[in-house]
């Protein structure tokens, strides 16, 4: 097996022990989900060659979205396209009215992405890879730079708010000339949705609109025009915790997200925007739920309903706008155990932790203490795994029966609380037997 670097281990075993998806090194631990990611592929292809996708990623808590997303995320990447993500919450909505919406819009221009910046913040780098695209292209044609590079924003003004964007450009490459950094900056802080003055960012940049609750939409369509203008394949929104959406009390509100969704959907399902995709992370009941869920919204209940074919004949329809993901088969997990446990030996094999019977002790284990949920949601047995392997890195002459034999594992209701304690234990509620790892 290839070796691992210091830094992917490190990212790798930091977030599952800490229940969440690494953002490096996937591909050293991903299995399974493989008609999953055929379909994603092709969808992705699809963006690339001008089409547009959108994709609902359903599945219970823990079962890995957020992997599956970041999974895909990664992909994207690889292929040549931008991506921006966010998850949902209380405080980032799709729609609003006090300001919501233009926070998702700036933690996703915060998180946007290419393959040469797969942390995030590559804002600044793909304006900059435009004005070299147009530079290049008029020495090519012996233009000057500035016309080349009007000629090329012009499309943008086509869509709205697109006049001002392409201005900002514009004021960036004059910017860029000069040695202006602080101009510059101001520039960036418009596209990243940062101004919250209209009357700022006109006395700045001499621009009238800003980014805010009415176009948060509009400014995504923006972005990925111009990123296929500066020489990226398109644009992947991946957009997690869609489940924040249900949980809203007011269903005025509610409404108004599911409204802006069909709104996405039928835009990308018509062909009416281009080299765009959104992958929208979310569990069974933010679909299904016919009182609180997108199935309550009658418009997206008709567009997202399962097919009925495919039902009958009990297969996947791939194709569709949403996926199911599958659980992982208990054989799926134990390969998802053995690439940790090469995690943690760096890819060498013969620094494993633990052997074989080890892994299918406590794959036996998880079985006997949580039910059919270990693999169902993996999350929880993998979080509890690599504490396991930790707990015998560090401590030598410790072996691994000792270990399961002293360890009671259970799982609440809702599949959202593992709690690890000793049963040796007299007392259950003494805390420091108990320990609840909230996931």
């Amino acid at each position: 097996m290839a070796s691992i670097k210091p830094r992917e281990r490190t990212a790798i075993i930091q977030s599952l022990r800490a229940g969440v998806t690494p953002r490096i090194g996937l591909e050293h631990i991903q299995v399974g989900r493989a008609n999953e990611v055929k379909a994603l592929i092709e969808e992705i292809d699809l963006i690339a060659h001008g089409g547009s996708s959108f994709k609902l990623i359903i599945g219970d808590y823990g079962a890995g979205k957020s992997f599956f997303m970041q999974l895909i995320r990664y992909i994207a990447l690889e292929k040549g396209l931008v991506v921006i993500n966010a998850d949902l919450s209380p405080d980032r909505r799709l729609y609003a009215s006090a300001g919501q919406a233009r926070a998702l819009y700036q933690e996703l221009a915060k998180n946007i992405s290419t393959r040469a910046h797969m942390q995030g913040n590559a804002m600044s780098a793909i304006v900059e890879k435009f004005i070299s695209e147009q530079i290049n292209l008029a020495n090519k044609q012996n233009k000057d730079v500035n016309d080349v590079i009007r000629m090329q924003l012009h499309s943008l003004s086509e869509l709205v708010g697109g006049y001002d964007f392409a201005s900002v450009i514009e004021t960036y490459y004059k910017a860029f000339q000069e040695g202006d950094e602080n101009t510059k900056n101001c520039v960036i802080r418009y596209l990243r949705g940062e101004y919250t003055s209209k009357q700022q960012a006109r006395i700045d940049l001499n621009v009238r609109t800003i980014v805010d609750d009415s176009n948060f939409y509009d400014r995504i369509k923006l972005l990925a025009r111009f990123i296929v203008q500066a020489g990226f394949k398109g644009l992947l929104v991946n957009l997690d915790e869609m489940v924040n959406l249900y949980k809203l009390p007011n269903q005025k509100s509610r409404s108004a997200n599911y409204e802006q969704i069909l709104r996405i959907l039928n835009d990308c399902l018509q062909g009416s925007v281009e080299h765009v995709g959104f992958l929208l992370g979310g569990t069974p009941e933010f679909l299904q739920d016919q009182s609180r869920g997108l199935y309550s919204y009658e418009a997206l209940h008709s567009r997202l309903a399962q097919n009925t074919y495919a039902k009958i004949a009990n297969v996947v329809d791939y194709k569709g706008p949403v996926l199911m993901l599958e659980n992982l088969s208990p054989e799926e997990l134990f390969v998802l155990l053995c690439n940790i446990r090469n995690v943690f030996a760096n890819g060498d094999k013969s620094k494993y932790i633990v052997d074989d019977e080890a892994l299918h002790a406590f794959l036996t284990h998880c079985s006997s203490h949580i039910g059919d949920a270990y693999f169902k949601t993996p999350r929880n047995t993998i979080k509890a795994f690599v504490d396991f392997l930790s707990v015998l890195e560090q401590n030598k002459d410790i072996s691994w029966q000792s270990l399961l034999s002293n360890i009671k594992i259970t799982q609440d209701s809702d599949d959202d609380i593992v709690s690890i304690k000793s049963q040796n234990s007299e007392n259950e509620d003494d805390d420091d037997d108990l320990v609840n790892f909230s996931l």
